[in-house]
C-alpha cells in the first residue's frame, strides 16, 4: 500500500501528503498517530509538531519558513500560517568530500553526435539565423518564410484543416505532407529578441556574450547574422564576444549590414544565396560515437509542484551525478530558486574563490530585485503556491536537488561559457525560458527540464527533454512529456533506478534516436535576461 505522507530528510518537522488526506484521518507515521486536522491536498504540508509564532520549519533539512502563529501538529502548512524564512551564509563552513556513484556499466558507453573542431560535440546539427538587434527581426521571419517552405517537411496544422471543414462545410480534415526536406542532417532555425539598442550597454554587450555562446555551442554548425548598422550591439561587439569565447573558432559565420547594404531585395537575395551554399555544406556533417564525457547537461525546472523536490528533481541530481562521476558536465542555474541553500553550495565549491563569487552573484541579484520593490520571497508562483510550494525557500530546497552531490567545479555569470567539466552554477532568472536560453548560451547541448504543472517549453539548438514529477499531468499533457517520475511517489522505483533510466533516455536523445516533445511540436523558446532598464 502507499504511504499516505513522507518526511524527506530525518531531521524535518514537516511531512508531505502525497495523497489527499480528509480532515480526522489517523495516519500512522513512525511509531505515532497523526491526526489530520484540516482537509488537505496532496504535494501539501503537514505539520509533524506544534509551532509556536516565529518557530523554525524544517524540510529537506534545511531551514524554508518560520510559524506565522500556532500551527497544531496534524494541520496543513499554508501562505497564512508560514512565511518565508532562510539561514543566513557566511563562508565555507565545514569541509566537504563526496563519494562518486559507481559508474563502471556507464564509462564505455557513447552516443552519436556531431564533433567540432574544437572538441565539442553536438547533439543537434542546426544552422542558426538571428539579428544582433530587434530591427532586423522582420527580415529573420521572411527569411524563416522562405526557408522552412523550400526546405522542410511541413504538414498542414490539424487546427487549419479543422477551420478550412468549418469553413467549406466538408469534412476534409486528414493532415496530409507537402513536401520532403531537402537536407536530411541538418535543422534550420531561427530566433528574434526585443534587443540589442535602445536600453543599457551593458544589455547590448550580455546579449552579444548569449548570442556568441549560441554559435559556439555544439549543436550549431554555424550561423546567418542580421545587423542593421546604427545599433548599441555593433558588429564589433559581437566579433569581439566570438572571439573571448573560443579565439579558434572554424564554424561559418556569416554577418549582413542593412545599412551598408541598400535595399532589403539586396540583401535578401545574398543572404539567401550564401546561406543555402553554407547549409548545403553543414548538412555533410554524420554523427559518430563519442563518450558520455562530451555531455553538457543543463538542469532546469518550470511549473513545478509539491513532488518536483521529491520524484523529479532529486532524479535529476542523480543523473548529474553519474555525469559528473564520468567526466561530463551538469549545470544548476535559477539562483532565485537556490535561496536558503547556499550554505551547502557555498561548502560544496571546490574553489574557496567560487564560493565567493557565487555569494557575491546572489547578493547582487537579491539587491537588484529589493530596489525594484520585491523580493526573492516573491518568487513562489500561484501555480507554485496552490500545489504546495508555499515559500521561496521551499521551493528552493526542492528546486537545488536537481543539483545532485557532487562538488562545484565552476560558478558562471550570465553569458560565460562552460570550461570546467563536473557541477557549475550558472547566474540566470527563475523564469523557465530566461534560464534555459541561458543554459544553452553557456554551451548546455542537452537540458533537462523538470515540472509538476506542465509547461511546453523548448529551444532552438539544444533538445529540451520534459521530465514530469508526477504520472497524472504526464498523462493529461502527454503531447509535452517525455520521461515521467510518478513511480518514484508510488515507490515502485528508488530515485538511482529512475536516473538510470533517465540517462539511457538522455543518450538516445543526445544520438537523435529519438525527439523531444518540444521539437516535434516546435518549440524554439528565446528570451534573453535584460537586467538593465530602457534608454
Amino acid at each position: 500500500m502507499q504511504n499516505k505522507i513522507i518526511k524527506v530528510n530525518a531531521t524535518d518537522n514537516v511531512a508531505v501528503a502525497l495523497i489527499n488526506l480528509k480532515a480526522g484521518d489517523v495516519i500512522p507515521f513512525e511509531g505515532e498517530d497523526i491526526k489530520i486536522l484540516s482537509d488537505t491536498k496532496s504535494k501539501h504540508k503537514i505539520a509533524l509538531q506544534k509551532f509556536e509564532s516565529g518557530d523554525r520549519i524544517i524540510m529537506y533539512g534545511v531551514l524554508v519558513g518560520s510559524a506565522n502563529g500556532v500551527i497544531e501538529k496534524g494541520d496543513v502548512l499554508t501562505t497564512e500560517n508560514v512565511k518565508h524564512q532562510s539561514e543566513k551564509v557566511f563562508g565555507r563552513t565545514e569541509p566537504f568530500t563526496w563519494t562518486a556513484p559507481n559508474v563502471e556499466k556507464w564509462k564505455d558507453r557513447t552516443f552519436n553526435g556531431y564533433h567540432r573542431e574544437d572538441g565539442q560535440v553536438g547533439t543537434e546539427n542546426v544552422w542558426l539565423f538571428f539579428p544582433l538587434v530587434f530591427c532586423e527581426n522582420r527580415n529573420i521571419e521572411i527569411l524563416k518564410d522562405i526557408f522552412e517552405k523550400e526546405l522542410l517537411k511541413h504538414k498542414v496544422n490539424p487546427h487549419q484543416m479543422l477551420l478550412r471543414s468549418l469553413v467549406s462545410g466538408s469534412e476534409e480534415t486528414e493532415v496530409a505532407d507537402k513536401s520532403a526536406d531537402v537536407f536530411g542532417n541538418i535543422d534550420v532555425k531561427f530566433i528574434t529578441h526585443p534587443g540589442g539598442c535602445g536600453g543599457i550597454r551593458q544589455d547590448s554587450e550580455s546579449l552579444a556574450k548569449l548570442l556568441a555562446g549560441y554559435v559556439n555551442n555544439p549543436n550549431v554548425a554555424g550561423a546567418t547574422v542580421l545587423s542593421l548598422g546604427c545599433q548599441n550591439l555593433q558588429i564589433s561587439i559581437f566579433k569581439d564576444a566570438l572571439k573571448a569565447i573560443n579565439p579558434n573558432l572554424n564554424k561559418p559565420v556569416l554577418i549582413y549590414e542593412q545599412q551598408q547594404m541598400g535595399t532589403v531585395d539586396e540583401m535578401l537575395s545574398a543572404i539567401v544565396k550564401d546561406s543555402f551554399k553554407a547549409i548545403t555544406e553543414a548538412n555533410k556533417a554524420e554523427r559518430k560515437p563519442a563518450p558520455l564525457s562530451k555531455l553538457k547537461v543543463g538542469l532546469e525546472c518550470g511549473g513545478s509542484d509539491g513532488f518536483s523536490g521529491i520524484s523529479a528533481n532529486p532524479t535529476l541530481g542523480a543523473v548529474s551525478d553519474l555525469l559528473v562521476a564520468l567526466d561530463g558536465t551538469a549545470v544548476l542555474a535559477e539562483f532565485p530558486e537556490l535561496c536558503g541553500v547556499e550554505q551547502e553550495l557555498v561548502n560544496r565549491c571546490v574553489d574557496d574563490a567560487d564560493g565567493e563569487k557565487f555569494l557575491k552573484l546572489m547578493k547582487a541579484y537579491e539587491k537588484s530585485v529589493v530596489d525594484a520593490g520585491s523580493g526573492f520571497d516573491m518568487n513562489p508562483s500561484p501555480g507554485n503556491i496552490k500545489d504546495g510550494l508555499i515559500t521561496d525557500a521551499m521551493k528552493s530546497a526542492g528546486a537545488a536537488k536537481k543539483g545532485g552531490t557532487s562538488p562545484v567545479k565552476d560558478v558562471l555569470d550570465y553569458g560565460e561559457y562552460i570550461t570546467k567539466p563536473g557541477l557549475n552554477l550558472l547566474c540566470t532568472p527563475g523564469n523557465d525560458v530566461e534560464s534555459t536560453t541561458g543554459l544553452v548560451g553557456s554551451g548546455a547541448n542537452v537540458v533537462l527540464f523538470t515540472t509538476g504543472l506542465g509547461t511546453p517549453t523548448g529551444n532552438p539548438i539544444a533538445p529540451i527533454i520534459k521530465v514530469s514529477s508526477n504520472t497524472e499531468m504526464a498523462l493529461k499533457m502527454s503531447d509535452i512529456i517525455d520521461i515521467e517520475t510518478g513511480a518514484v511517489i508510488r515507490g515502485e522505483k528508488t530515485i538511482d533506478e529512475m536516473a538510470e533510466e533517465m540517462l539511457e533516455f538522455i543518450i538516445k536523445v543526445a544520438s537523435g534516436d529519438i525527439q523531444t516533445k518540444a521539437k516535434l511540436l516546435n518549440q524554439n523558446d528565446f528570451i534573453p535576461w535584460r537586467r538593465g532598464v530602457s534608454l
